[in-house]
């Protein structure tokens, strides 16, 4: 892996802000082979079965339209997988969680004209890491704006390690159905408009949510997790170590408990299908 040193500022930035935002770290015909396989998961091409193909007379829009999110794509597909170990995403994971580093869950966002956004939220209430190393890397394959669903974030809502409780939002026309985060000040949210090759890099316990996309136009993202390779993770039916996970910086100091098979990928579908 190539190391390309992130500036004093830049790692500041990331420690107190609790994000980092880096522009064209994906180039432009990465995003386009993201965006090719995108449709290729959801067309079913990848022989799996959860990923059922759909109707072969649909266009690439009408497929697209139909879902919100592709659940651990890296599972069924190698250039999911391949983007995984970004070698400049990699760079700076190195940098910012720590030397050693490993991968557990990947999605891509599909989020059409009209679909909603997510609530309020942090990963690690999710992804409990027991060090607090989550890390995010949320590659924009489209240009993100308020209009079409960007991120906001609250800057430096990371920084006392305190997971927020949750509950509904009861407002299912701007957001998904997961639950909300409350019990803190948002009124310094900020939004996260970037261009298309973007790289957001974000901890877990940063506050963020996205609104509901109200454009015309796509607002595509791949979300990886990442954390510390010395870490244990207690996630989901794993009480003390989940091991279905991706080296993709360093060594594995715990290769001698072997790699297991855990999460399932799928597509999440929009509530209401456009097409049926």
């Amino acid at each position: 892996m190539s190391l390309t040193p992130l500036t004093k500022e830049q790692r500041t930035l990331y420690e107190e802000q609790g994000f980092l935002i880096l522009e064209g770290l994906v180039a432009p015909d990465e995003i386009e082979e993201l965006k090719e396989d995108a449709v290729d998961i959801c067309r079913g091409r990848y022989p799996y079965e959860a990923l059922q193909p759909v109707n072969g007379n649909l266009s690439d829009d009408e497929v697209m339209q139909n879902f919100l999110c592709i659940h651990q794509p890296h599972k069924v597909s190698p250039v999911m997988l391949r983007y995984m170990h970004h070698p400049n995403i990699t760079s700076v994971l190195s940098q910012v969680v720590a030397p050693g580093v490993k991968c557990m869950q990947s999605m891509s966002f599909t989020k059409p004209p009209d679909h909603p956004g997510q609530a309020w939220h942090q990963d690690e209430f999710y992804i409990p890491t027991r060090d607090r190393s989550l890390c995010g890397a949320w590659i924009a394959m489209d240009d993100a704006s308020i209009e079409n669903g960007c991120l906001w974030v609250i800057p430096g809502s990371h920084r006392t390690g305190y997971i927020y409780p949750q509950r509904e939002h009861h407002r299912p026309d701007k957001f998904d159905f997961a639950n909300e985060s409350y019990g803190f000040d948002d009124s310094g949210e900020l939004p996260v408009e970037v261009p298309a090759g973007t790289v957001l890099f974000f901890n877990g316990h940063l506050l963020h949510r996205s609104a509901k996309n109200r454009s015309t136009a796509y607002r595509r993202v791949l979300v990886n997790h990442y954390m510390n390779a010395f870490s244990l993770l207690p996630w989901g039916q794993a009480q003390v170590d989940y091991r279905d996970i991706v080296m993709v910086a360093g060594e594995d100091p715990y290769a001698w408990k072997g790699i297991e098979d855990i999460a399932k990928p799928h597509l999440r579908p929009r509530r209401r299908p456009l097409i049926s």
